[in-house]
């Protein structure tokens, strides 16, 4: 138990439970007294049931699958604390989908994830802690100071202790955005790299995939993404890989958004299985025997434990420091417990 655990006061958005349990397991601690309320209407309603007077605060809240009602409810919890008199406080998003409108890159719309970030400061957030921003300039939005986790080191672990990493693997970005990332975990692994080449022709969450440029026939596949909802991209990367000769395709997701239909893709797919972190719940996770999970709560707890004694953060990023972290995880689960 980390010694000074007493003095955290850790509270969840209604959606970040389950995760900031888990975190507070690994700090031994338990979960602040605060309440949420949804009304009818749409309405939500937060309150702190106990004095946080000059306490340091930390909230857990991640802006996924009910991202407009999550975020609001991340803002109303800023300023019940603010008014609350809390010394300091800390935003632990473990995923921030507003992430992915990170540029104005056609006529008049709106830089999203800008305009999160500046809601977030004004509403009196001290730090943000995330993992794995789909788009990393977005620490640059926010004045205030973000510590920008990474899942590569848990999930090339977990990879490790499958067995698979030899001459014959080769990690696959499904697009060309995701290059820089495959990179990173091919470079961890010690294998080569392939790429997909996607087409996105709208604003849904459909993408064809067109060509697999790298030599993958005969070889064992490691398709990598920060996240997925639809399932599609990956599922068309499994076909063309296996159309191209590759043997067996793996998958490694930073954050597991799939929805419903997404999981029964995968489950149909040619994958043979798809790791992830546990940042969104998946409560139709069961749906597919494919799907595992790596849990990134002793991560983010050791993050806090850090931040709230002054010390760097930057031993999180050691290889060493993440094996312990992944011996605390959930290991090759299927589904994690959701706790009401």
């Amino acid at each position: 138990m980390y010694n000074g655990a007493g003095s955290i006061k850790i509270y969840a958005g209604r959606t970040g439970i389950p995760f900031a349990k888990r975190m507070c397991a690994y700090l031994g601690t338990q979960l602040g007294d605060a309440t949420t309320i949804r009304f009818s209407e749409g309405n939500i309603f937060v309150r702190v049931n106990e004095s946080i007077r000059d306490k340091d605060v930390y909230l857990v809240q991640p802006i996924a699958r009910e991202a407009n009602d999550e975020l609001v409810e991340l803002l109303f919890w800023i300023d019940a604390f603010k008014r609350a008199s809390a010394n300091s406080i800390t935003v632990i998003i473990p995923y921030f989908s507003y992430a992915k409108g990170d540029k104005k890159d056609e006529p008049r719309v709106s830089i999203r994830a800008r305009v999160c970030a500046d809601c977030i400061e004004v509403c009196g957030a001290d730090r943000v802690i995330t993992m794995d921003l789909h788009a990393p300039q977005i620490q640059g939005f926010f004045k205030i100071p973000l510590d920008h986790l990474y899942a590569k080191n848990l999930l090339c672990e977990y990879i490790r202790r499958q067995g698979i990493v030899n001459e014959d693997l080769v990690v696959v970005s499904p697009d060309a955005g995701s290059a820089k990332r495959a990179r990173e975990f091919a470079t961890e692994l010690g294998c080569n790299v392939a790429i997909g080449d996607k087409m996105r022709s709208g604003h849904d969450e459909n993408a064809k995939v067109l060509e697999i440029i790298g030599e993958v026939e005969g070889k064992n596949c490691l398709v990598v993404d920060d996240f997925s909802i639809s399932g599609g991209t990956l599922c068309d990367v499994a076909r063309g890989l296996k159309e191209k000769g590759a043997k067996n395709i793996y998958g490694a997701l930073s954050h597991n958004v799939l929805s419903k239909k997404g999981i029964e893709k995968i489950e149909q797919s040619a994958f043979e299985f798809v790791v992830s972190t546990d940042t969104v719940e998946c409560p139709d996770a069961g749906l597919s025997k494919k799907l595992r999970f790596i849990s990134a709560a002793p991560m983010f707890a050791r993050a806090v434990q850090l931040i709230h004694d002054r010390a760097p953060i930057s031993t999180l990023f050691d290889n060493n420091m993440s094996s312990r972290m992944f011996d605390m995880s959930f290991q090759e689960q299927q589904s994690l417990p959701v706790e009401e």
